[in-house]
């Protein structure tokens, strides 16, 4: 039987790419995003459904998973791509930018996932993929609340296999390094120090390394690795994704904390 995959930010980026890469392997996809009526490409593809579908929206996240059933007879696979990020001093983010990051990359995370689950413990059987970053297990300055939800999906994830593998659904975790997406446009918050001059030279010298940052245009490659832990039927946990990001997860596991401290300054 053809399998189904709910991929919410299809919209761009990572999640685009997989919405093609599902549809070419002969898969029904639900691409769900925040507004659909905007996406003039996927919708044209044979057995992608469009829905609206915002993360921090419990409504919006209910009605999409019964549009997909209601089309396609059942989801085999939901993939958590939708994300947010902010950069900039930690006691001068705005509090709405910290409840929006913990609502996009944590809560609805979660909720997206109560939504799927009575359907896939109904048929026994699924696979959930949460898109974190080589940032769930590896921090850089001035990224607080991203790396806070990327660690969180990170331990969610872990301790949620536990749970679910003996009713025969599994979860995985994809972990990119740095690619060129919207990611680093509309979908980055930079509040950098505010008014708080203390902090202003370290932050200063940090956004002038970041713009110089090398980042990979081999954005395709995250859509395969989501496919390949949709799809390859085993109970491997991890998938990084990208050479920085196989180089410094390598690095993080092999040295103590000051090491990886000193090579993480070394580069800012």
């Amino acid at each position: 039987m053809t399998k189904t995959v709910l991929i919410t930010g299809a919209s761009s980026g990572f999640g685009k790419d997989a919405v093609r890469l599902f549809q070419r392997n002969g898969w029904n996809v639900i691409a769900s995003m925040r507004s659909p009526e905007k996406e003039t490409e996927l919708g044209g593809l044979e057995n992608v459904l469009l829905v609206r579908l915002d993360v921090t929206d419990s409504t919006t996240i209910r009605n999409a998973v019964e549009q997909g059933i209601t089309r396609f007879g059942g989801i085999d696979v939901l993939v958590n791509n939708a994300g947010y990020g902010s950069l900039g001093v930690l006691e001068a983010a705005p509090a709405e930018v910290v409840r929006r990051q913990f609502d996009v990359n944590v809560f609805g995370v979660i909720e997206t996932i109560k939504a799927v689950l009575p359907h896939m413990r109904a048929a026994g059987s699924g696979v959930i993929v949460n898109v974190s970053s080589m940032g769930g297990r590896i921090a850089f300055p001035f990224s607080t609340l991203y790396h806070a939800t990327k660690y969180a999906v990170e331990g969610l994830s872990e301790s949620l296999q536990f749970e679910l593998e003996p009713l025969g659904i599994r979860v995985k975790i994809v972990e990119p390094g740095g690619y060129k997406t919207d990611f680093s446009g509309r979908s980055l918050a930079t509040f950098g120090a505010g008014d708080l001059l203390d902090y202003r030279p370290a932050y200063d010298a940090f956004s002038g390394k970041v713009d110089n940052w090398p980042m990979s245009d081999r954005v395709w490659e995250v859509a395969e690795a989501i496919f390949e832990a949709a799809s390859d039927g085993s109970h491997l946990l991890r998938y990084p994704v990208g050479a920085d990001a196989v180089q410094l997860l390598q690095a993080r596991k092999e040295m103590d904390d000051q090491a990886i401290r000193n090579l993480i300054a070394s580069h800012i």
